[in-house]
């Protein structure tokens, strides 16, 4: 797939962005060398190629699921003004 010079200048006007003729055609330019990469990767035959959740190989340090701090809910809502079941109320902002 190959872009023409109108196409860069379709993406840089939907971009917002103001592009001198020098920047539209290198813009052009390496917007087809990605192109042309992308279908070269493309061509390649990965018959048999597992997918990989990530290219290099890593394991999880796991640790135990433990509880590390207390319940400090009391404390933090001593301080609000109006709390129901644990949780905060505010006055209403918007009508209905």
């Amino acid at each position: 797939m190959a872009l023409n010079l109108s196409d860069v200048e379709k993406i840089a006007k939907l971009s917002r962005l103001s592009l001198t003729e020098n920047e539209k055609t290198k813009t052009l330019s390496e917007l087809n060398d990605i192109f042309a990469m992308v279908e070269k990767m493309q061509s390649v035959n990965t018959d048999g190629v597992e997918p990989m959740p990530h290219p290099h190989e890593t394991a999880l340090r796991l640790r135990e699921d433990a509880v590390t701090e207390t319940d400090h809910a009391a404390e933090y809502q001593a301080v609000a003004p109006e709390v129901r079941n644990r949780l905060y109320i505010v006055p209403q902002v918007i009508e209905e």
